[in-house]
């Protein structure tokens, strides 16, 4: 990562309102497309797995294996790409998010095959996430990032609301092929949107090239609270449904329910936040982080009430939308080099938030049940909440130093 922000000679000129807000909805709709690619086995896991015959833990690895490839190569493709116009970059990712859909969804395609689909579409996520942010947000002033950033967010969390939910039935009713390719014609939309709309310039052009208040200590306090508050909330989340069930007792049909409010809860956070990242930053962080704490520490005390469970899965999912949608706006603020790595970088403390989580929960779920990975998730999150304090509490007594040796 660099160590010096290069600022170009002169930004490049901003195109139209009008094409400025068909690439951001352009970009909104890849970020829906990819989240539900992503997720969608999930509720297809019975079908797939009857059709492939092979094991539903086989199905599963569709997703942890997407996840983890995500993980492991968000910075070097960050790094790699970095170079490459946005226009052709993005192009080229989301034509390959659409021909992996199809290919998943070609008649008697092997499991095999569909893995190798499934990880050629995550090595295009990865390098998305890291440059979906910078070119948007290069499109409009800097004062509006937050509010950019915010939007992305809403497209990515309607795949939770929307997009699993209506593959799932649209797969229950036409076969699981089906949603797949319905998914390849909605990253042939984006790509074609933004090969036409997108001005082509450098990489390294515009204010969203840089972190505007370029910080290596406040990037690394980013990183941290991300894979605390990551790993905490999917230490509990993981096995939620597992929880609903047995400690709060309800049926799988409300099951399903609670899990739809929590993902309603999910889009109404990053909806409401959005909006506010630019005004308060540190508040738009520390607030839901906090809010996370709460919801899991609460479901261990109070889960076993089917009311307080439904509200504080709600809160949860408020929360752990609006915290990763916080930290990357602050990383557009604090990289110490190229945004676009700092993204990468935090993206990949997600993903590895969210392996370690599930793979602490399963580890601790013999020994302390399922209301017991409530708990240390919640206190996992709680460390985040530490680790803000403490760089809140370190900012403030900088500024006091500075005061004091220039005599304010």
């Amino acid at each position: 990562m660099e160590n010096v922000r290069r600022v170009p000679e002169a930004a490049p000129a901003r195109p139209a309102a009008v094409r400025r807000a068909a690439v951001v909805a352009a970009l909104m709709l890849a970020a829906f497309t990819f989240n539900t690619t992503e997720n969608l086995p999930v509720g297809l896991l019975t079908l797939m797995a009857d059709d492939l015959r092979v094991s539903l833990a086989a199905v599963g690895a569709l997703v942890t294996g997407y996840g983890l490839t995500v993980a492991v190569v968000s910075l070097p493709l960050a790094h790699v790409t970095r170079s490459v116009p946005r226009r052709h970059l993005l192009a080229g990712l989301l034509g390959l998010l659409a021909v992996g859909s199809w290919v998943s969804a070609l008649g008697g395609v092997s499991y095999g095959v569909l893995l190798a689909a499934r990880v050629a579409t995550a090595l295009a996520q990865a390098a998305f996430w890291a440059v979906m942010g910078p070119v948007a947000v290069g499109l409009f002033p800097p004062e509006r990032r937050g509010r950019i950033i915010g939007l992305l967010s809403v497209g990515g969390s309607l795949a939770t609301v929307a997009g699993v939910p209506a593959g799932t039935w649209l797969g229950g009713h036409t076969g699981w092929r089906t949603p797949f390719a319905l998914l390849g014609v909605l990253a042939l939309v984006s790509l074609v949107m933004i090969g036409v709309l997108l001005p082509s310039s450098r990489p390294e052009d515009g204010h969203s090239a840089y972190g505007a208040t370029p910080d290596r200590r406040g990037f690394s306090v980013v990183l941290a609270v991300t894979v605390l508050s990551v790993t905490g909330a999917f230490a509990g989340f993981t096995y939620v449904v597992v929880f609903l069930q047995q400690v709060s007792g309800f049926s799988e049909e409300a099951v399903s329910a609670v899990l739809l409010a929590f993902g309603g809860a999910a889009l109404a956070g990053v909806t409401v936040a959005g909006p506010l990242l630019d005004r308060f930053p540190r508040a738009t962080l520390t607030v839901p982080v906090a809010a996370q704490a709460v919801a899991l520490l609460g479901l261990r005390a109070a889960g076993h009430v089917p009311a307080a469970a439904v509200v504080l899965v709600m809160l949860l999912g408020a929360a752990v939308a609006t915290t990763f949608m916080a930290t990357q706006n602050r990383v557009l603020s604090v990289a110490p080099g190229r945004t676009e790595t700092a993204l990468a970088a935090n993206s990949a403390a997600y993903n590895v938030g969210i392996a370690a989580g599930a793979l602490l929960g399963g580890a601790l779920l013999p020994a302390v049940g399922v209301r017991g990975t409530f708990l240390v998730g919640g206190l996992l999150t709680v460390g985040a909440l530490a680790v803000l304090a403490w760089a809140g509490a370190e900012g403030r007594a900088g500024i006091g130093r500075y005061r004091a040796g220039v005599g304010l």
